[in-house]
């Protein structure tokens, strides 16, 4: 019987011991697209979240209340399905108990898991999504990209300005709250342009055959045809263009930044334009030596993806030490309070919400690279 008591007392203190060290870590989430249609994503924002993780972490921890804690890292895959992102939010928010989650990435999952994160008051930080509808109207929701209105109106000013372009074709996926909402912004902005927007035309996720609309476009003679699609789908999309007789530039957005679109691509995509959100040649020193450690760590440039993470775990690292808390609602508090922030994609402003003003780089892939063409600031 004694060792009985003794067994337990020893098991509690043991408990007891593991609860204390449990309680000094601070527990961050991933929810990543780490499988489904757009995994070299997921896999961008996994590096660059280990990557932040493990060198706050080898200068000893984040200081707050004055004492070294160590961060844990708790990654979940939410298959770029939007009812398994919001499942995920809610699993890291309620079983995992974190005290904020980056990502998801996508607009189309970054949406549901934005409403489920609002609704638990749980700060969230998105690296990639740009749908407005991402933080609109909440107070727990940020991004460290810039949005789609602003992306919008960037692709219609270099297609107009400095492509001269007068006639544009869109094909965009409708299911896609990404692809459907910066197709509706272009078309907009490119009108009050001057523009003539000849062809709008939708397909829907999973699709695989294009020629229908691409025929209708081709037919129609545009100067330019925006595709404001994800890397997986834009290679096939401008093949079947080419096949079907379209012989001029195409444009795409920052959905293009993967360079898994030039491996899917080949010599289709040279030549082509996209906006950004940072030109790796072209980095300032702080990014520089983002760079070279990502390529020294992983054997890979890192794209936006990987460069926005980094910046979105930058953010919430400064706000939980100027929190000197890891309360969900002082970690908030101390988001918001961010005026400017100097990251790996560049300096962002925050004015009163949880949308950074920040500069959109444009892009042209040149012999099988992507190379810095130009810029736009807000």
């Amino acid at each position: 019987m004694r060792r009985r008591l003794l067994l337990l007392l020893v098991l509690t203190l043991a408990c007891g011991a593991w609860g204390v060290a449990s309680a000094q870590e601070i527990v961050i989430g991933l929810n990543a697209e780490l499988t489904g249609s757009i995994p070299v994503v997921g896999q961008s924002s996994r590096n660059a979240a280990l990557m932040a993780v493990d060198e706050v972490n080898a200068a000893g921890g984040l200081l707050v209340g004055g004492t070294r804690r160590p961060v844990r890292l708790i990654i979940e895959d939410n298959q770029d399905n939007p009812a398994i992102a919001a499942a995920v939010a809610q699993k890291l928010i309620y079983q995992d108990r974190v005290v904020a989650m980056i990502g998801p990435n996508a607009s189309r999952d970054a949406i549901p898991a934005a409403t489920i994160a609002e609704s638990a008051r749980t700060p969230m930080i998105s690296p990639w999504s740009t749908n407005p509808q991402t933080t609109a109207g909440k107070r727990y929701v940020f991004r460290a990209c810039f949005t789609d209105d602003f992306q919008g109106r960037v692709v219609a000013s270099f297609v107009y300005n400095d492509l001269g372009a007068r006639r544009a074709a869109v094909l965009y996926d409708v299911a896609s709250d990404y692809n459907k909402g910066i197709a509706e912004i272009f078309r907009s902005s490119f009108t009050e342009l001057g523009g003539q927007v000849v062809a709008f035309e939708t397909y829907t996720t999973g699709d695989r055959d294009f020629s229908s609309q691409l025929t209708r476009i081709t037919a129609l003679q545009p100067d330019v045809l925006f595709l404001p699609n994800y890397y997986s789908e834009v290679p096939l999309q401008i093949q079947q263009a080419r096949n079907l007789g379209y012989s001029g530039p195409v444009v795409g957005s920052d959905s293009w930044g993967s360079a898994e679109i030039i491996t899917l691509g080949g010599q289709a995509m040279e030549g082509q334009y996209f906006t950004t959100h940072y030109a790796p040649d072209i980095a300032t020193p702080e990014a520089r030596r983002f760079i070279e450690g990502y390529e020294a760590r992983y054997g890979a440039t890192p794209d936006d993806v990987a460069a926005l993470t980094y910046d979105a775990f930058g953010m919430l690292f400064q706000a939980i030490q100027a929190a000197g808390s890891t309360d969900r609602e002082a970690i908030r508090e101390a988001l918001a309070q961010i005026t400017e922030f100097t990251g790996v994609t560049g300096t962002m402003s925050f004015r009163g919400s949880g949308d950074p003003e920040k500069t959109a780089v444009v892009l042209q892939i040149q012999e099988g690279a992507f190379r810095y063409f130009g810029s736009a600031a807000p």
